[in-house]
């Protein structure tokens, strides 16, 4: 996972609210078990429509994606975190979230951000301004939200999951980073604790305390 330390640029000015998971990855997407490619399906339903804000020119490549209330609701499916990534969002602003989409967030080095509605309705009349070229910064290190007319949100995140980002920790980086410890421990177990390792390693184990 990359850190994240700021996103910056162009922003979606959606504004829905109760956004699903079946609509940012229908089901039938969910057969894949690669985040390649997902992007394709991302909001499916929504780009079937005319003149909608996903295919807008004005908007393409935009990596912050502003929703309304209970964003991720639905199921579970780490898969919605697959395709935003996919297709390049790398933070999403709403004034809430489901705690399970969130937590997949996070995990994908996407970045839930939580502001009053009146903030949310602030930024999205930015991004819709300038036809969509102007830019909104989201910065972890300060935790604000900034645009080029002085707007300044603070927001809050996790401290653990804050770090996580920040430094591009998922599960798997975390797990690797204690690498030493873990050896050691393994290490420790091998010798005080031969069964647990394992019938063969607690048979060299005691042939070899049987030979000194």
């Amino acid at each position: 996972m990359q850190p994240v330390r700021a996103v910056s640029g162009k922003a979606y000015p959606w504004g829905a609210k109760n956004v699903d998971t079946d609509v940012i990855i229908p089901a039938h997407w969910l057969k894949t078990i690669t985040r390649a490619s997902l992007g394709r399906g991302a909001f499916q339903t929504v780009r079937a429509q005319p003149g909608n804000i996903f295919d807008d020119p004005a908007y393409a490549g935009s990596p912050i994606l502003i929703a309304g209330d209970n964003f991720g609701c639905g199921s579970s499916r780490e898969h919605a975190a697959w395709a935003l990534g996919d297709m390049g969002i790398k933070a999403v602003i709403a004034p809430s979230f489901s705690d399970i989409f969130s937590g997949n967030a996070f995990k994908n080095g996407i970045v839930p951000v939580v502001l009053p509605q009146e903030a949310v309705d602030r930024l999205i009349e930015v991004a819709q301004g300038s036809n969509g070229s102007d830019e909104i910064t989201i910065d972890l290190e300060t935790m604000t939200v900034t645009t080029p007319f002085q707007d300044r949100f603070t927001f809050t995140l996790d401290a653990f999951r804050r770090q996580c980002l920040m430094e591009g920790l998922d599960e798997v980086g975390l797990t690797l980073a204690r690498d030493t410890a873990i050896s050691n421990y393994e290490a420790m177990l091998d010798q005080h604790r031969p069964w647990i390792a394992g019938e063969s390693n607690a048979r060299t184990v005691v042939e070899g305390a049987g030979r000194t």
